[in-house]
């Protein structure tokens, strides 16, 4: 194969993938990653799992010397400011890098609302920072707020009950998690948190915070006032597109891609930042934060690239997973649908299948602790069965 340049923006689970799966496909060019965040990809759900909850482990995916093996050349620490697609230049606060093949996996930035900065003792979760300072607040025995409780947020929580701390959620919407596993099974899964000592708040939003230097009040819109040592915002994420600014490139919550993961002449993305039109269901635009999505997408924008006249579509089955106290929730597919089934257990005994219609097509499914079904569910939806075969499949299992 002709020596090219593959250069990687983004140096997290998506940009390392790319990388490797660059490598088993055969490209024998140079390889340039390029990371924001000082030292190796590490992997980012343990953050909000096992590394708060329990003795920290390391979470890097691969050391200095299986880079150097790979000959993967790893700019730590160095961040991508702009984007010339005509002369197929990266720029950074460190220089200028050429490239033939660009693939942008610059993820995702937790979202800080300006309005609850400035005081210490408020954090975000997206980096191993992040998770450090929470851990060292857990170790003091913080009383912990968590605004949002989303998956990140309910996992923060779940660890800090793991730990034995007061924890409080507070939530804007009246059911939690309504868009992602829809308000029947949002309250189900809810319920999780009352079961475990977690005091859940929903319909309330964080008015104010308060403190001299570092916070210790916090002002919700129910009127009441929390004493807190600690607090964790969940609020959600947004696209690390800024550097693409000027690029010409399409941005849209996120780098809009076309269905082969091209954004533009040379350059293909994958991950959290990634905007494309999934085939599977319909050509619907989506954007995955997931963990498994980043690996699939790294792997079909890299095969692309390398193989212009073979392309083939990015076609995918979205799937995610949460430990909250000593439960696995697993969701596969998409939550919109017309009627959701529970084929197995129930909500009380928190232990179920639910499953997705749309049309007379299974569209997505809900499993808590099952793990084992899962992927099962998920071939059913790849394959876009029909929904009486998804029921008999699921009930009573």
């Amino acid at each position: 194969m002709t020596a090219r340049r593959l250069v990687v923006a983004g140096s997290s689970l998506a940009g390392l993938r790319a990388a490797e799966a660059a490598r088993k496909l055969g490209f024998d060019g140079t390889i340039t990653m390029i990371g924001a965040e000082p030292g190796l990809p590490y992997d980012r759900p343990p953050l909000s799992k096992g590394f708060l909850a329990a003795e920290p482990a390391p979470t890097t995916f691969r050391d200095q010397e299986a880079l150097r093996r790979l000959e993967i050349d790893l700019h730590a620490g160095v961040t991508a400011t702009g984007l010339d697609v005509a002369a197929r230049k990266v720029s950074t606060d460190a220089g200028v890098f050429g490239y033939d093949g660009l693939v942008v996996a610059t993820g995702v930035t937790a979202r800080w609302p300006a309005a609850l900065r400035g005081l210490d003792g408020v954090h975000t979760l997206r980096t191993a920072q992040d998770a450090q300072a929470i851990r060292a607040a857990f170790d003091a025995g913080a009383r912990v707020l968590v605004v949002g409780a989303g998956f990140i947020g309910s996992e923060v929580a779940s660890s800090a009950r793991a730990r034995g701390l007061s924890v409080t959620i507070v939530e804007n919407l009246e059911t939690p998690l309504t868009r992602a596993v829809g308000r029947s099974m949002g309250a189900a899964l809810s319920a999780l948190h009352r079961d475990h000592g977690t005091d859940l708040r929903c319909g309330t939003k964080l008015e104010a915070l308060e403190g001299k230097g570092k916070v210790e009040r916090a002002r919700l819109s129910d009127g009441s006032v929390l004493d807190v040592d600690l607090v964790v915002l969940g609020v959600g994420a947004t696209p690390s597109t800024d550097w693409l600014a000027s690029s010409g490139l399409t941005v849209d919550d996120g780098l809009v891609c076309d269905e082969h993961l091209s954004a533009g002449p040379g350059v293909y993305a994958a991950g959290d930042v990634a905007r494309w039109p999934n085939a599977g269901f319909d050509g619907v635009s989506m954007r995955l934060e997931h963990w498994t999505n980043a690996t699939e997408q790294a792997t079909t924008a890299v095969r692309n690239w390398l193989s212009p006249d073979s392309r083939r579509p990015h076609v995918s089955v979205p799937y995610f997973w949460s430990d909250w106290y000593d439960s696995r929730i697993q969701f596969v597919g998409v939550a919109d649908a017309e009627e959701v089934l529970v084929t197995s257990g129930s909500p009380a005994e928190r232990k179920f299948v639910a499953l997705y219609r749309r049309g007379d097509r299974v569209v997505g499914a809900l499993t808590l602790n099952r793990p084992s079904l899962i992927m099962k569910l998920r071939a059913l939806v790849a394959r876009q069965a029909g929904w009486a075969e998804a029921v008999e499949f699921s009930t009573g299992r």
